[in-house]
């Protein structure tokens, strides 16, 4: 059995990788179709009817695909989890192949959503055919299930270790004693494949161990302002779709969430494409200083991205929010970085923002491991460890004396399947 798990982990990871890497190209090569080359570049010489059209067609597309087959429709990885706990896998080859087009037009086409729940279901997917075909025993499909999930995030993310700390808080945590070096291997073999062909996160400013304390001391100040920000999110967040749901007509709400979501996103799309999409660009950018947003930008594209996140919920753009919070989470540090420089302290935008990016993730998401190790693994710098450490832990307990993070999220994703079955 241990042998055939192994054969089992290896394929996995290499198959896994194979296919993140084709759904990535995939997404890319969409939004360069549907505009005419790099979004960023392109969007401000296109004419106006256009960037409204491409995602009301492509959500139309996209809400007929769920209509057609509800499992099109994204849950984070919260599906992958509860597949895991109750040791089986209901998807299709079909529903797969569906899911990934459904993700990669949502993203393609300007929809603020991330690609790490379709990623994780490519993974398990493989994974579960690994498991079938090799005869491993029933009662142990869970950890087959975990071992792919992890091999896809840790391609999509380019981060090998990321990925596999993602996967053991979110999905694997029960197996990791007896399992976790199974879920090490897939993970490892699969970031290898994708990393040949795929671009990380990577910091070009780190000082590797050398500890700088003024970044520390600084910290205790961001850690206020990060805090007032997740309570805005969360707040904005909740207000946006709450309107959204329960002020618009129920009657043909397909049409009137691709009219809706068409047109806020095509209008965000016209302000800044920075405040559009996954949000892979907005943290390249902050983290590695080369753009600069005036402080008021920043501030807008906060709010537009928080907006755009929260309409493409609502319009049942597929994909997870991972990266779209980090955007949020660079955004503030970066737009943090800039204004205390006012008042002398020497410190420099683009760690806040690599700073902001993890703990805005990892308080969020309730992945305070996770938020380190991005922190660890995309910078390699003390000065960003450090400050995520103690930021993501303080700010998980301040953000949680007002709102129940955990419970939002079930609530968010019951709210989705109850508006589903309505509309059914």
């Amino acid at each position: 059995m241990i042998k055939n798990f192994l054969i089992s982990s290896v394929l996995t990871g290499i198959v896994t990788g194979i296919m993140i890497v084709i759904y990535s190209f995939l997404t890319k090569y969409l939004s360069y179709i549907l505009f005419f080359g790099d979004p960023v570049q392109s969007i401000m010489y296109l004419p106006v009817w256009h960037i409204y059209l491409v995602p009301f067609v492509s959500i139309l597309i996209i809400n007929y695909m769920i209509r057609k087959n509800e499992k099109v429709r994204e849950y984070g990885v919260a599906e992958i989890a509860k597949a895991v706990e109750e040791n089986k896998i209901t998807y299709t080859l079909k529903d797969l192949f569906c899911k990934i087009f459904a993700s990669s037009l949502s993203i393609a086409s300007g929809f603020a959503v991330g690609n790490e729940g379709p990623s994780a279901a490519i993974g398990a997917m493989i994974a579960q055919k690994f498991h079938t075909m090799l005869n491993l025993p029933k009662n142990l499909l869970k950890v087959s299930l975990s071992i792919g999930a992890s091999s896809g995030i840790a391609a999509v993310f380019v981060s090998p270790i990321t990925g596999i700390m993602f996967a053991i808080e979110n999905v694997a945590y029960e197996f990791v004693k007896n399992f976790a070096g199974y879920l090490i291997l897939a993970g490892v073999i699969a970031f290898s494949v994708s990393w040949y062909f795929m671009e990380p996160l990577i910091f070009n400013y780190s000082t590797g161990k050398f500890i700088e304390y003024r970044y520390v001391f600084a910290t205790l100040l961001f850690i206020p302002v990060i805090t007032f920000f997740i309570y805005f999110y969360l707040s904005l967040k909740d207000i946006v779709l709450k309107f959204l749901r329960e002020k618009l007509p129920n009657s043909g709400k397909n049409i009137v969430m691709a009219v809706i979501g068409s047109l806020i996103i095509g209008t965000i799309l016209i302000i800044s494409p920075y405040a559009a999409f996954s949000g892979h660009e907005v943290v390249k950018t902050l983290i590695n200083d080369t753009g600069h947003f005036p402080l008021y930008m920043i501030f807008i594209l906060i709010v537009l991205r928080i907006i755009a996140t929260s309409v493409s919920l609502y319009a049942n753009a597929v994909g997870g929010v991972f990266i779209a919070l980090m955007s949020i989470g660079a955004l503030v540090g970066y737009g943090f970085g800039e204004s205390v420089t006012y008042f002398g302290f020497k410190v420099e935008p683009f760690y806040f923002a690599a700073i902001g990016a993890a703990v805005f993730m990892g308080v969020n998401m309730k992945l305070p491991l996770t938020a380190v190790v991005l922190a660890l693994e995309t910078t390699y710098d003390y000065n960003v460890i450090i400050p995520t450490g103690i930021s993501v832990v303080i700010v998980t307990y301040l953000t949680t004396l007002k709102f129940d993070l955990k419970k939002l999220n079930f609530m968010t994703y019951n709210k989705k399947q109850s508006n589903f079955s309505s509309e059914t």
